[in-house]
């Protein structure tokens, strides 16, 4: 299994840009701690970064019927004004997780609305680089439950499936005397067989 984790606009600078808010790992540092992790449980990460939106948008776009199973994602500022950015979370067919090394609902009040997260499968923000490992967890979660699900629908599919070719035989039998006649015949030869046994 596999996922894709998009990193937005200056998130190329963590480790130089602010450390008392975003700390003192670099973005490298990050993927690789998120790519050892993920390795132990058996998952697959593929790492994006752009300061542009268009280009997050169309790596979004690439997931719709690829290999990826989800998306983490850290928008950056874009998560506070880019409503295509938003648009085209919903129309990913996959689930995403947005994250925020620091807490946007302590900081500048233009930072406490995310367009992004409001249309996420969940939002995780102010643990720092954690964050980014606590959304693998999350992350495995949701698959684990949309497969759960999936399981569950083809195990209901084969019992409908079952059901509506008994109903079809013994409507077709029904329809055909000859053939009840004859399971007549059999179940009486069963019987007289049985009998004879007995005696």
């Amino acid at each position: 299994m596999k996922i894709l984790v998009i990193q937005g606009p200056n998130l190329n600078m963590l480790g130089h840009r602010d450390p008392r808010i975003y700390g003192t790992m670099t973005l490298q540092q990050i993927h690789e701690n998120m790519r050892a992790f993920a390795k132990q449980n058996n998952l697959d990460v593929d790492f994006f970064q752009s300061n542009f939106e268009g280009e997050i948008i169309d790596k979004i776009q690439e997931c719709v019927g690829s290999d990826y199973a989800g998306i983490i994602m850290n928008p950056g500022a874009y998560s506070h004004t880019s409503v295509a950015i938003a648009d085209a979370i919903m129309a990913a067919g996959v689930p995403i997780i947005e994250v925020h090394l620091s807490n946007i609902h302590s900081r500048e009040e233009y930072r406490r609305h995310s367009y992004t997260g409001a249309v996420s499968a969940g939002v995780i923000a102010g643990f720092g680089a954690f964050g980014y490992h606590m959304a693998i967890i999350a992350m495995l979660q949701i698959l684990s439950e949309i497969q759960a699900i999936k399981n569950a629908q083809a195990a209901q599919a084969q019992a409908a499936q079952a059901q509506t070719q008994a109903v079809q035989t013994h409507q077709a039998k029904a329809n055909n005397p000859s053939d009840l006649k004859n399971e007549s015949k059999s179940d009486t030869k069963t019987e007289v067989k049985h009998e004879k046994k007995d005696k």
